[in-house]
């Protein structure tokens, strides 16, 4: 997860040719006219959500994550809080939708305040919850840029990690160059 000001947005353009696109569109684009909808930047590998509504509380948000797309969540009008977490914290609900992109998950995080001008990157493997409410619900304009991710990895836990044992002829081999030093 990315958490920064628009006004240094160039300095995540190392991450990759669409997080750049991504990122100049939000900080090139006056959204205060363009209306709440779905705007294409580059067909499905990049897309813009412009969204209003009023926040909610924290007790009925959830927790989700992404598995096709990276989020970024751009603040244009008003404050939200967005809570994020880490696989170990949390544990599934709703298992992964492919129509919405979604896996819903109950559990426990930290949260942060976006203002205004704010944006946050979210990674696949990052779980998130936005649109929570700063003491009571308010309207915030938001644009969630979708992108395509490259290639669909499932977070590293314990349980799909593998290991290379080294073979005893290399370690053989190691320990006679090491030696002959």
């Amino acid at each position: 997860m990315i958490f920064d000001n628009i006004k240094r947005a160039g300095l995540y353009y190392s991450l990759g040719e669409k997080i750049t696109k991504a990122l100049q569109y939000l900080s090139q684009t006056n959204f205060a006219n363009v209306e709440p909808g779905k705007y294409e930047i580059d067909g499905q590998e990049i897309f813009a959500i412009v969204q209003t509504y009023n926040t909610k509380p924290l007790s009925v948000s959830k927790w989700e994550s992404h598995k096709n797309y990276i989020d970024i969540q751009y603040i244009v009008a008003g404050q939200e809080k967005i809570g994020y977490t880490e696989s170990s914290k949390a544990f599934v609900v709703q298992e992964y939708n492919p129509e919405k992109d979604c896996t819903i998950y109950k559990g426990n995080g930290n949260f942060l305040t976006a203002e205004e001008g704010h944006f946050a990157i979210f990674f696949p493997s990052d779980i998130h919850m936005p649109s929570i409410a700063i003491n009571i619900p308010k309207e915030v304009k938001k644009v969630v840029m979708k992108v395509k991710v490259d290639k669909v990895e499932e977070p590293a836990t314990e349980e799909n990690m593998t290991y290379e044992t080294p073979k005893e002829e290399n370690l053989t081999q190691e320990s006679a160059d090491k030696s002959s030093q």
